[in-house]
């Protein structure tokens, strides 16, 4: 079943990228990049496959999932080299994954919103509500988490 998903979204993938190509080479300088509520959609799909998670129903506020052991879980995806953290609340944890066209992904972070939060504290709010340009930060404090910490993969 989870590889008949995978297949999938990769094929469904593909006509995408086919599709942002094509309107690259019809209109050159505009990046056309599927980040948004698609991709986000699609990450936590993928998520929902690869971790413990539930994802919950239609869109909530915060927290996208609750883990196997009752952890309230934020995803963030990217197709780029972009991940975002929200300024005015803390998610309890935080599943930063960024995407390939394949369909495959890496994991960028996995762990506790705090420890985020409190790499961040000197930077000051922005306008959109979101940190942005935080995949080297995030990779590096993924690092350190124990695993007991993380969100356990299936």
């Amino acid at each position: 079943m989870k590889e008949e998903i995978q297949e999938q979204i990769a094929g469904a993938l593909e006509q995408l990228f086919d599709g942002v190509s094509k309107l690259q080479a019809a209109f050159p300088g505009k990046p056309f990049t599927l980040d948004g509520r698609l991709v986000g959609d699609i990450g936590e799909i993928v998520a929902s496959l690869h971790y413990q998670i539930t994802l919950n129903e239609g869109l909530t506020k915060h927290h996208d999932a609750v883990a196997d052991d009752g952890r309230n879980v934020q995803i963030k995806t990217t197709f780029s080299k972009n991940l975002t953290f929200p300024v005015g609340h803390v998610p309890d944890y935080y599943l930063g994954i960024k995407l390939n066209r394949d369909g495959s992904f890496e994991e960028i972070y996995n762990g506790p919103g705090k420890l985020i939060k409190e790499e961040l504290k000197r930077r000051a709010p922005t306008s959109t509500g979101l940190h942005g340009n935080l995949m080297g930060q995030l990779k590096r404090i993924n690092l350190t988490i124990p695993d007991a910490e993380r969100i356990p993969r299936r």
